[in-house]
């Protein structure tokens, strides 16, 4: 099976999206095509991205379904396309911009930022590769590996960002492995955007914030 069905590769959330590669698509044939994958992460978070169907694709972008049906040739081609479109925003709109501050500190605290923002503003559903992990945790397959490694990527940035602070003496490590510290913001980023998602109450974000700011505090060096 094709594993790049939107005809890029994959996205690395610690880095710039590569360029596209192999044949271009016509103008008009690609900007239908971003118009079909816009549409598709975006409901991907309401009705899961099993929940997908052309019909509903159909009603949100106005286009055919045989028209819909010309750009992906199965589900799973449709569903990766949707996973590479959803990691390219998060690059954009969280690691992208916090990784390009020049300080670890002022990255660690970009990325919680950013990624409170991403998740209460971006999707109707929240965090898209929460919800899409929370789908298809325990089911094999491609599509679930896709998402299992965007999930790892995203700790492993939050881990070296930690492990670069500790090196140059912005955080104290107070005996807490890199991997450690980064497990703990996460679990405050997780659990803000599951909360919001259900209850709709940004009041999450602020506790969620504040939590992260306390943690920071207590790694942060005396003078």
């Amino acid at each position: 099976m094709n594993d790049r069905p939107s005809g890029r590769q994959a996205v690395s959330l610690a880095g710039p999206p590569p360029a596209p590669s192999g044949r271009k698509r016509r103008s008009d044939g690609e900007r239908r095509h971003r118009t079909i994958l816009e549409a598709a992460t975006s409901l991907a978070t309401e009705r899961g991205l099993e929940g997908l169907t052309i019909s509903e694709l159909a009603a949100a972008t106005g286009l055919t379904k045989p028209g819909l049906h010309a750009h992906f040739g199965s589900k799973d081609q449709l569903q990766l396309a949707v996973i590479e479109e959803a990691a390219g925003i998060a690059y954009a709109q969280v690691t992208g911009p916090a990784l390009a501050l020049p300080e670890p500190i002022d990255r660690l605290r970009a990325l919680c930022e950013k990624f409170l923002v991403y998740a209460q503003h971006t999707f109707p559903g929240g965090c898209f590769f929460a919800a899409a992990a929370a789908e298809f945790d325990t089911r094999p397959g491609p599509v679930r590996d896709r998402i299992a490694m965007y999930q790892a990527q995203w700790m492993t940035v939050l881990t070296d960002v930690i492990a670069e602070a500790y090196q140059v003496g912005q955080l104290n490590p107070l005996g807490k492995e890199a991997a450690q510290l980064a497990f703990e913001l996460n679990s405050f980023l997780d659990l803000a955007n599951a909360a919001y998602t259900l209850h709709r109450d940004p009041e999450q974000f602020r506790h969620a914030r504040q939590a992260v700011s306390w943690l920071l505090e207590q790694h942060t060096p005396r003078r």
